[in-house]
């Protein structure tokens, strides 16, 4: 909801080539507690008005000389930034009634004026169009959130990156099908073998140089979609010596929250012939 006294602080733009019609809304608007009431008897300066103060109610008369009111919300609907035209329109036509609201004004007012009528449709509107701007104040302040948060991922994936090329000797991700997808560091070179192989993948039916139960707990965490933390295992070479690694990885997840792989890091701790 929205506090009264906001919607007393709303603007307001009385707009009516009757100087009796004006003064009778400015004193019913001012008894009523409203306190930013501005009005013009001349149509051709309301979007310029408007432009520059973005009022968030106009009371506007639809059967003015020189230039109507339907000429007046063609060019408010032309001129305005928005998608929102906050127009009141006020006619004493019936007829008009439906072509105002198919030309964007959001309700209508009939002459001779209601009083009750007048103070009700105008405070209902600017609640309406109050929380319309709040949504919309909202939506820019998520919009915006959305894009630092962005940005801060991303340089903390750079981060990442960056560290783990210096706090480890590889780094790896793998799709959620377990195939390899990015592998960085001196791996193939440190262990003479696919990363694929290195990290349990099978050849001709044999894992390679594995101590199995190693191999089947490593294999289960990333299954389970675990995230693990220098997680220790040896391999064994074709000349018998045996090498020690630790490894820590963690799922990766969507904007869905769908596991769409993982990725880690390794470093060699040791060697024994």
């Amino acid at each position: 909801m929205i506090p009264a006294q906001e919607i007393l602080n709303a603007s307001i733009l009385i707009v009516d080539d009757q100087a009796a019609n004006v003064q009778l809304l400015e004193r019913l608007l001012r008894e009523a507690g409203y306190v930013n009431v501005a009005s013009t008897m001349q149509p051709t300066e309301v979007a310029g008005l408007h432009r520059h103060y973005a009022y968030d109610l106009i009371l506007l008369d639809l059967q003015m000389p020189g230039m109507d009111g339907f000429q007046v919300m063609q060019a408010l609907a032309t001129d305005d930034a928005g998608d929102y035209m906050p127009v009141l329109v006020l006619t004493a036509a019936p007829g008009h009634k439906l072509r105002a609201l198919q030309a964007g004004a959001k309700d209508f007012i009939s002459k001779p004026f209601d009083l009750v009528e007048v103070k009700t449709r105008i405070h209902n509107m600017l609640e309406v169009r109050l929380l319309y701007k709040k949504l919309e104040d909202h939506n820019r302040l998520l919009e915006l959130t959305v894009r630092e948060r962005t940005a801060e991922l991303c340089e903390s994936e750079a981060r990442f990156r960056s560290l783990t090329a210096l706090a480890s000797d590889w780094y790896w991700e793998q799709n959620e099908s377990g195939g390899f997808t990015h592998v960085s560091g001196p791996v193939m070179e440190m262990l003479g073998l696919g990363f694929g192989a290195f990290l349990g993948e099978s050849s001709e039916g044999q894992t390679l140089g594995w101590i199995e139960e190693e191999r089947a707990a490593l294999q289960a965490k990333i299954a389970a979609r675990q995230p693990f933390l220098d997680f220790a295992f040896s391999r064994v070479d074709a000349d018998g010596s045996q090498r020690h690694f630790r490894v820590s990885g963690e799922p990766m997840f969507s904007e869905s929250d769908r596991c769409t792989g993982y990725r880690g890091i390794g470093a060699e701790v040791g060697r024994k012939n």
